[in-house]
C-alpha cells in the first residue's frame, strides 16, 4: 500500500546474495494496478554470485523463476563498481554495486522509500553491520522510509535505534 500512487519507488539493499529481494518486490510491483511508474532497486553486492546460482536459488519458489531467468540474461560482466540494469520496458530499474558496502553507499546519495538490510548474520560479516554502516544507511532515509532486516541481534536494534529508527519485531 506504501506505494499506491506514487511516480517511483527507491529502495535500497545492502547484500542483494541470490537476488531474491529484488525478484519479489518486482513481483509485487508488477501484480499491484497500483504500483509506481518507476520501480528503482538499488542493491550492494561484494561477491556477486554466478548466473547459474541466481537461478538455482530462484528456482526454490516456481513464481519468481520467470523474473530471475529474464535478470538472469543481463547477469554477465559484473565487475566491481555500478551496473544498471533495465527490466519491464525501463520500469523496473536495477543499480547493482558491485564492491565493499560503506565505499558503495559514499559512491551514491538519494532518498529511499524502503531499506532492506541483509548480508549474512552480524557474527559473519561485521562490516555490514557495523555502526558506522548503519549510519552510512540512514543517510538514504527520510522521513517515513521502513527498514527492514531479519535480524534481531541486540547491537543491530541499538544502532538502528541511534539512528532516528524507531525499532519493533514484526
Amino acid at each position: 500500500d506504501a506505494w499506491a500512487g506514487e511516480a517511483q519507488w527507491r529502495i535500497l539493499e545492502t547484500g542483494f546474495g541470490f537476488g531474491l529481494s529484488f525478484l519479489t518486490s518486482w513481483q509485487a510491483w508488477r501484480a499491484d494496478p497500483q504500483r509506481p511508474r518507476l520501480l528503482h532497486f538499488v542493491s550492494i553486492e561484494a561477491y556477486p554470485v554466478s548466473r547459474e546460482d541466481l537461478l538455482r536459488a530462484a528456482s526454490a519458489y516456481p513464481s519468481l523463476l520467470p523474473l530471475a531467468e529474464v535478470l538472469a540474461a543481463q547477469w554477465h560482466g559484473l565487475l566491481p563498481g555500478f551496473h544498471r540494469l533495465w527490466l519491464e520496458e525501463g520500469q523496473v530499474l536495477l543499480t547493482l554495486c558491485i564492491g565493499e558496502v560503506q565505499a558503495m553507499l559514499r559512491a551514491q546519495r538519494f532518498e529511499a522509500d524502503s531499506i532492506f538490510l541483509d548480508g549474512f548474520s552480524p557474527q559473519r560479516n561485521p562490516a555490514m553491520w557495523a555502526p558506522d554502516t548503519l549510519k552510512a544507511v540512514a543517510r538514504f532515509a527520510r522521513r517515513g522510509t521502513r527498514v527492514a532486516t531479519w535480524t534481531i541481534a541486540r547491537a543491530v536494534c541499538d544502532s538502528l535505534a541511534q539512528c532516528g529508527f524507531q525499532v519493533t519485531k514484526a
